[in-house]
């Protein structure tokens, strides 16, 4: 699955972004890549909460390691959800004809 999730949010590069962090700090930003462990590189970035993370605010550009994240908000206009469930099924397809038959 994590293939999956890779390939779409390359998808998104260019676009803005929000991540939520396990630590509750929430940045926007422009996408900037994303690799395969879904580590994440926003530019342009704003704290949502700056009153919370004042050390935050002269960042610009950063890096955010995949196993930090909680959550990424998409903007719903940028997310092509047909494309996003034919490549499910299709995971779930070959995963079903991979599995041995059971006996």
């Amino acid at each position: 699955p994590a293939m999956l999730f890779h390939s779409f949010f390359k998808t998104l590069v260019g676009k803005e972004v929000t991540i939520e962090m396990k630590n509750d700090l929430c940045i926007r930003g422009t996408l900037q890549s994303v690799d395969q462990f879904l580590n994440i590189k926003l530019d342009n970035i704003t704290v949502l909460d700056p009153e919370k993370y004042p050390h935050m605010m002269s960042v610009k550009n950063c890096f955010v390691r995949g196993s930090v994240v909680r959550y990424i908000h998409l903007p719903a206009a940028d997310v092509d959800t047909g494309l996003l469930q034919d490549a499910t099924r299709l995971e779930a397809a070959e995963k079903k004809t991979a599995q041995p038959a059971a006996q």
